[in-house]
C-alpha cells in the first residue's frame, strides 16, 4: 500500500497553484482533493474544485473510482480539523469523554464545523484509499478550518469546474516561506487582487521589464537582469538577500521574474542560501517541491555554487547530482 502522509496547508497550496503550459489543476490525473465534512458544510464552503465524499444509504463512506485513483499524482484528503495520523487511534477514549456531542461550532474562517463530525474522518478515509494509490494519500494539517484562515481567496461554493474554466484558472505565486515570501511571474506580480491577498509589502523583480506596485507604501527592488548563460545575478545575491531581510518584519515580499522559472528561483536559492542556512542542495530541493517547473539555467546553478562557497567558505554542494 501506499501508505498516509500529513499535508501541510502550504504543501495543498502549492499543489494547487502549480502550471506547466496550463493549470496543473487542468490535468484529469493531477488532483484528487477530497472534502470528509458534511453535505452542509461542503455546500457553505469548500477548497477549490474539491469534491464531497460520497456516501452510501448507510452512512458508509464510498471510494471514488479507482482506477482513477491509480493514475493520480495527489490524493489529499481533509475535514474540519484534523491535526494527526493518530486521532483515530484515541477515537474511543475521545467518545468516553463526550467529544462527539452533537454540537455545531463556528470556525475563525466564517464556515462551521459540527463536532458530532469526529476528528479523524479524513485519516479514517485516507486509510481506505491507500490500496488504490500509487504515491501515499495526503491528509490536510490543520483540515479545513485552518487552510481556509490562511487562504480564504481559494475557498468556494462552485461545485463544477468546466475544462476552460480550469484552462484559464488565476493562480498565486507559490509561497516558500509561511505567509512571508512567495516566488511568481511577471503577470503575478502586476495584479493587485493577489497583491492584497497575500498582503504582499514588497517585491523583488530580476527581470528585465519594471513593473507596477500596487501595495500602498510597498518598497521594490528591480535587478535587471536577462534570462541569458551570460547573464550575472551573483554580483546583487547579497544586495537581493538584505532587502528581504529588511522587509519581512513588514509583510510578505514577492520574488518575481518573467515567467517566475530562472531567475526568480535563481534569486530565492540565494536568499535562503543566504539567511536560511541552506545549502544549495537543500534550498534546491526546497524550492522544487514549492515549484516544480523551477529551472535555473546552468549560468545560475554555476552562480550558486559560486555564493554558497561564499557564504560558507566551502563548496557543500556537488552541482551534478541537483535534479537538473
Amino acid at each position: 500500500m501506499a501508505g498516509m502522509a500529513l499535508c501541510e496547508p502550504r504543501h495543498l497550496y502549492n499543489i494547487l497553484n502549480q502550471h506547466r503550459r496550463f493549470p496543473r489543476l487542468a490535468e484529469p490525473n493531477y488532483l484528487c482533493l477530497l472534502d470528509a465534512r458534511t453535505q452542509r458544510e461542503y455546500n457553505e464552503s469548500h477548497i477549490i474544485t474539491a469534491r464531497r465524499i460520497e456516501q452510501s444509504p448507510t452512512g458508509e463512506y464510498l471510494v471514488p473510482d479507482s482506477e482513477e485513483l491509480g493514475c493520480v499524482r495527489y490524493c489529499v484528503v481533509y475535514d474540519c480539523e484534523t491535526s494527526s495520523l493518530d486521532c483515530c487511534d484515541n477515537e474511543e477514549e475521545e467518545k468516553e469523554k463526550g467529544s462527539n456531542a452533537s454540537e455545531t461550532v463556528k470556525t475563525d474562517s466564517g464556515s462551521s464545523c459540527s463536532q458530532d463530525a469526529e476528528e479523524g474522518t479524513a485519516v479514517r478515509y485516507a486509510r481506505s484509499l491507500e490500496q488504490f494509490t500509487r504515491h501515499p494519500v495526503l491528509v490536510l494539517r490543520g483540515g479545513y478550518k485552518h487552510f481556509s484562515a490562511c487562504y480564504h481567496f481559494l475557498r468556494t461554493q462552485k461545485l463544477l469546474w468546466m475544462p476552460q474554466e480550469l484552462d484559464n484558472f488565476q493562480l498565486y505565486p507559490v509561497e516558500i516561506l509561511q505567509a512571508k515570501l512567495y516566488m511568481g511571474n511577471f503577470k503575478q506580480a502586476c495584479d493587485q487582487k493577489i497583491q492584497k491577498d497575500l498582503k504582499i509589502k514588497a517585491q523583488v523583480n530580476v527581470s528585465e521589464q519594471p513593473a507596477t506596485l500596487f501595495a500602498e507604501g510597498g518598497k521594490y527592488l528591480h535587478i535587471s537582469v536577462p534570462d541569458s548563460t551570460e547573464a550575472d545575478l551573483f554580483s546583487s545575491f547579497a544586495t537581493i538577500s538584505h532587502f528581504i531581510d529588511a522587509q519581512l518584519d513588514r509583510g510578505a515580499v514577492l520574488v518575481f521574474s518573467s515567467l517566475g522559472i530562472s531567475r526568480s528561483s535563481t534569486a530565492t536559492m540565494a536568499y535562503l542560501i543566504h539567511s536560511c542556512q541552506f545549502s544549495l542542495k537543500k534550498a534546491w530541493d526546497y524550492v522544487l517541491k514549492c515549484k516544480t517547473n523551477m529551472r535555473p539555467h546552468q549560468g545560475f546553478v554555476k552562480q550558486l555554487s559560486d555564493w554558497e562557497t561564499k557564504i560558507y567558505g566551502v563548496t557543500i554542494t556537488d552541482v551534478s547530482e541537483l535534479n537538473y
